[in-house]
């Protein structure tokens, strides 16, 4: 059975395509997921892509992955700058971790230079657009492989 990558998404995101598309493209979190799956196959992992606006269903989400994933790419939107609550529960899980932004957060508002999940984080990927889930999900790989 192929290793499973849990691709978690935060606040607004299943808005993605249709809010600010100056900033964040106009490609949907469908057609994240679909890209995901199949790059999935390519390199012999499952994905598994799930989008909440509430950071304790993340929280949940993440707790999940500690007996379910080998790795996770977060996109934790703008809980990124907030929640403690997703660094303590990343802190909990063994596997790697890369965190994923579309837009360049440190080109950005000064509130969104920091980051929280960066504390655990294994890579991060800022201002690719969503070809960064492609280039997360590429390294993920090759880290549960190791």
């Amino acid at each position: 059975m192929a290793k499973l990558i849990y691709i978690l998404n935060g606040p607004n995101l299943n808005l993605l395509g249709k809010r600010q598309p100056e900033i964040y493209g106009r490609e949907t979190l469908a057609d994240v997921e679909a890209q995901c799956a199949k790059l999935a196959g390519e390199f012999g992992v499952q994905s598994k892509l799930m989008q909440s606006n509430w950071e304790g269903q993340i929280v949940d989400w993440i707790h999940e992955a500690r007996g379910a994933a080998a790795g996770i790419i977060i996109n934790p939107g703008a809980l990124t700058h907030t929640s403690i609550a997703i660094l303590d529960a990343l802190n909990t899980f063994d596997g790697p971790v890369i965190e994923v932004h579309i837009s360049n957060i440190h080109k950005r508002e000064t509130f969104r230079h920091n980051s929280f999940v960066s504390l655990r984080a294994d890579g991060v990927i800022a201002g690719c657009g969503v070809e960064g889930y492609s280039f997360a999900l590429r390294r993920i790989a090759t880290l549960i492989k190791k």
